[in-house]
């Protein structure tokens, strides 16, 4: 839920907003109000009094529907020469009694103050006119009398819109939209976000986490001797976890791939390569993606001869290997992308290409094309000793993790586990000092000093380095020098 904090911001402020221009958008109105009284002629004794009390209770009630009718605001819009109908006047007017008693509140609301308080005293003086004339008799006085208890004034704010009141209902509907729309979303968002929702969507183990990383694009290998940023670590605990996948049988041809495209399977088979030979195993990368091959473009290397030139009997295999990195990583790029990649990935010479370089080395590594758009991978996973399933956090549907699990089962492709790539992961995740940036190296103790010799003992010359250098001394750290160029080299993802 903390993920939609910025929507349901968003909204409020929309909210905020509308109310804000709801307010400067509408036109004020203004309250005006009058009273009067009703009571009976003619009460001299108690018994008088209370019947005349209950006859004025029960007429005040018709006297209160008699103020808005054209009785009254055809007289009323005549004497002020108002620019309104009196079915417009009328409109504006609104009569109610007080309970149990014979009060008649007059409320009048205008575009105009002043206005306001005029209507209201000119319908509280006519109506007791018109009240006073309708109980009258021919011959005889009228019944009841009409005293005005209330003059109206002219109200000094107008009672709408009112501002505060306006922005406060629109913050709190845009709260309550964006509260319902982050809701909503997090019960339809079925994207993988963690390794425990991996791990539910795929049945397979997790063997690692990648963070996302800012700088990935312009330096999509985070491997290199001493790098300890986060991204370099997760890789290097894949390495780790995939010594565990199979204890009793290593597997030295590892497929990589992915749902989809964009999930960053590229970049996790290079690195895991790197992080191979780190450890000091001899190891090959491969680019099968015979679609969009991206690994000589990540790592700066010739594509113009690869797999595809050896697959087709151009060139054999130790003459386009190309090396990559200070622990010379081997590298076989895809050559020229041929018309038929499915075909030819699933020959029996991809085979022997494959069984010819496990036993050159101790691992290969092979970058394949995503699982669901193309046949390719599918037809190469057999092959192979286990495949690894990358999946891209926040992006990837558990619908699709499934689907491509169940179609690399039903080629009866080996699964080694999966990797969460491009994680967001929460502050401290990763304690341990790491930090973000390439290049970064803990601060390495200083050396003890060497011991003072005794001042009478006369030191012996040696033969070796020269005395003369400071204790401690250390030398620059030395990074691989891979390049980061070409077209898809920019994006961390797979292209």
């Amino acid at each position: 839920m903390t993920r939609r904090w910025l929507s349901v911001l968003l909204l409020a402020a929309l909210g905020l907003g509308a109310g804000l221009l709801l307010t400067a958008a509408s036109t004020p109105w203004y309250q005006a109000g009058s009273q009067i009284f009703v009571s009976t002629r003619g009460t001299a004794s108690l018994a008088e009094l209370n019947e005349g009390s209950s006859f004025t209770q029960a007429r005040v009630q018709s006297y209160a529907q008699i103020i808005s009718s054209p009785r009254i605001t055809v007289p009323v819009v005549a004497e002020l020469k108002l620019d309104l109908t009196a079915d417009q006047l009328a409109s504006e007017i609104s009569a109610s009694v007080e309970f149990d008693t014979v009060l008649i509140d007059i409320t009048v609301r205008d575009t105009e103050a002043k206005r306001a308080a005029q209507i209201a005293n000119a319908v509280a003086a006519e109506s007791s006119r018109q009240i006073v004339g309708l109980e009258s008799s021919p011959g005889q006085p009228s019944p009841v009398e009409i005293g005005v208890t209330r003059i109206a004034a002219a109200p000094s704010a107008p009672v709408s819109p009112r501002p505060s009141l306006d922005a406060a209902a629109g913050l709190l509907l845009g709260l309550l939209l964006g509260v319902g729309l982050a809701v909503l979303r997090e019960v339809l968002d079925t994207t993988v976000r963690d390794n425990q929702g991996l791990a539910e969507a795929s049945g397979l183990p997790v063997l690692g986490v990648v963070p996302f990383d800012r700088g990935a694009p312009g330096a999509p290998i985070a491997l290199s001797p001493g790098m300890r940023s986060p991204r370099a670590e997760a890789y290097r605990l894949v390495r780790t976890n995939l010594q565990f996948a199979h204890v009793d049988q290593h597997p030295r041809v590892i497929l990589v791939t992915s749902a989809v495209a964009g999930e960053g399977k590229t970049n996790t088979a290079a690195n895991l390569a790197f992080a191979l030979a780190e450890a000091g195993r001899s190891t090959c990368l491969v680019d099968a993606d015979l679609r969009s091959p991206s690994v000589a473009a990540s790592l700066g290397l010739v594509q113009d001869a690869g797999l595809t030139t050896v697959l087709i009997g151009a060139a054999r295999v130790e003459d386009v290997f190309q090396s990559a990195g200070e622990r010379g990583l081997t590298v076989l790029t895809s050559g020229p992308i041929p018309p038929n990649p499915a075909e030819i990935l699933a020959s029996e010479q991809m085979r022997r290409v494959l069984t010819d370089l496990s036993a050159r080395f101790d691992t290969v590594i092979v970058d394949s094309a995503p699982v669901l758009p193309v046949a390719d991978s599918l037809g190469l996973a057999p092959q192979a000793d286990g495949t690894i399933l990358v999946v891209r956090a926040a992006r990837t549907g558990g619908d699709r993790v499934r689907a491509a699990v169940d179609a690399l089962r039903t080629v009866g492709a080996p699964i080694l586990g999966s990797v969460l790539s491009m994680a967001t992961l929460r502050a401290g995740a990763y304690g341990y000092g790491y930090e973000y940036g390439h290049g970064y190296e803990p601060p390495k103790p200083e050396p003890e000093p060497a011991p003072e010799p005794e001042p009478t003992a006369k030191p012996e010359p040696t033969a070796g380095p020269n005395p003369t250098r400071e204790v401690g001394e250390i030398s620059a750290p030395v990074y691989i020098p891979v390049r980061a160029g070409g077209a898809g080299s920019g994006s961390q993802a797979y292209e």
